[in-house]
């Protein structure tokens, strides 16, 4: 029921109103002015550089859904969506041809898809902004009228609105750029992204994007206990879903807190997830141009499927391979090594000594560095549990210390990678890394990130679909109907 507002209501007491608090008018609110943003963006604001970095972003979570559609976990949340809810055949399922469900379900399944071996993007502050928009959008754009499916530029301009919600809501706090402690920021700022993209899509007016908005906030959340276990991909699965169910509610009027994005004294709203929430509105400048956060801060694209601080220490340790094995290719022995030190940021949740299956694998200082300095190199297969329980790798680890520098934080954009290595006769070997190939500062070209794309989609598409699909991402934005992308997924 809407709260309904009176006209003839009696005035207060002149004892009492001194405790009546103005309510700005919704003009002059963060949450309203998020609200404008998200319906009023229009497709000349987006530059070139935005269309490029965001078409890579698509191309990348693309091709870590359709290779996350042969995991496990998917398996599970798909056969769970498949058995548990009436079937509603209408939108694609990653990798699985004739397999659809309902746009929400779909939403989820594969949002859970892009995160199931954390091989999706990661920005700064630190999020995977990707997944919790693009299996949202997708799902949409299924449940739209054949003669009203959206264009391929309104779908990029969708997708860079749930992108850009998310940066400006973590840049409303300090903490926000650090590894998180307490909640998972995609099941945080995620379900906004989400809901912003498709009532974006959707074409709903400022105040029910403000709404959508709303709903969201009480939607997200997922805490940090559940990373490293077959729960995680749940929190992109959740917060693709979930935004995109605020926006259907909002669509259908749907109301909430007008005030959730402001910073209100005694009342906590999407403040509650940031002790050092400080917002600021969020406006159109001027009709031909807005500054996307995208164009100065690019995103980091993996490598190999691990949580992205693995990715400073297995180029450090790869390093250190090198130098043991010399021009020769090969693998390091156990035997060989004496004691190996790893310098490291402070982060609880990625400090796990023996590793027993594939999602704390990933989430390992000390199994990464321990794999390159075996392997030279980490990969897809460095995670199968055959892999995991070689007995090398397992002698290694026993071997590993850890240290915690002052001088290396646990912040993506300043935080380093030191791997020591005493060897057997003696002699010390030191590999560091400050930024790895694919972090934003040295990104992946976008011959490599075809690379990966080729070999992640190739999991389950026959090469002719594969090329097929980096040359239908390519050339999204002159796309007149979004429709060959849907078809091409399966």
């Amino acid at each position: 029921m809407r709260c309904m507002h009176r006209s003839g209501t009696k005035a207060l007491p002149a004892s009492a109103q001194h405790a009546v608090v103005e309510r700005p008018a919704p003009e002059e609110t963060v949450t309203a002015s998020f609200g404008r943003f998200i319906s009023g963006l229009k497709a000349q604001h987006l530059t070139p550089t935005v269309l490029h970095r965001s078409k890579r972003m698509v191309l990348d979570s693309l091709g870590v859904g359709l290779l996350g559609s042969t995991t496990d976990v998917f398996e599970l949340a798909l056969q769970h969506c498949q058995q548990m809810y009436a079937p509603d055949d209408i939108s694609s399922v990653y990798g699985r041809s004739g397999t659809k469900l309902s746009p929400l379900l779909a939403a989820f399944v594969n949002g859970v898809a892009v995160h199931s071996m954390d091989f999706d993007d990661t920005w700064h502050p630190a999020t995977h902004p990707s997944g919790a928009v693009l299996p949202a959008l997708l799902a949409v754009s299924d449940m739209m009228p054949p003669n009203s499916k959206p264009s391929g530029l309104d779908l990029l301009l969708a997708f860079n609105v749930g992108i850009e919600i998310q940066g400006r809501l973590m840049r409303f706090s300090n903490g926000a750029s650090n590894i998180p402690k307490k909640f998972h920021p995609p099941s945080v700022v995620g379900p906004m992204g989400g809901a912003a993209a498709c009532a974006h899509l959707l074409s709903l007016d400022p105040s029910q994007c403000s709404h959508a908005l709303a709903i969201a906030a009480s939607l997200a959340g997922a805490p940090m206990a559940n990373a490293a276990t077959q729960s995680k991909p749940l929190h992109i699965g959740n917060a693709s879903r979930l935004g995109m169910e605020a926006a259907l509610l909002a669509s259908r009027g749907l109301e909430a807190s007008p005030l959730i994005l402001d910073s209100v004294t005694g009342v906590a709203g999407f403040n509650a997830f940031y002790e050092d929430y400080m917002p600021l509105p969020l406006n159109l400048a001027k009709p031909e141009g807005h500054s996307f956060l995208i164009e100065d801060q690019d995103i980091a694209f993996k490598r190999f499927p691990a949580h992205l601080g693995m990715h400073w220490v297995v180029d450090a340790a790869a390093s250190v391979h090198k130098l043991i094995v010399g021009v020769d290719s090969g693998t390091v022995s156990a035997s060989q090594v004496k004691d190996i030190l790893l310098r490291v940021p402070r982060s609880k949740y990625i400090n796990r000594p023996f590793p027993e299956c594939e999602h704390q694998a990933r989430h390992s200082f000390q199994f990464n560095a321990c794999s390159a300095l075996l392997d030279g190199e980490v990969t897809v297969q460095s995670f199968t549990t055959g892999a995991i329980m070689r007995p090398e790798l397992a002698a290694l680890l026993s071997l590993v210390r850890v240290e915690h520098p002052a001088d290396n934080p646990a912040n993506f954009d300043l935080m380093y990678g030191e791997v020591q290595v005493t060897l057997d006769g003696g002699d010390v070997l030191r590999g560091r890394c400050d930024t790895f190939y694919g972090h934003w500062r040295n990104p992946l070209t976008n011959e490599s990130l075809r690379t990966k794309f080729r070999s992640n989609a190739g999991a389950v598409l026959a090469p002719e679909k594969v090329e097929d699909l980096i040359e239908t991402v390519e050339a999204l934005d002159e796309l007149p109907d979004c429709t060959p992308l849907l078809l091409k997924l399966q």
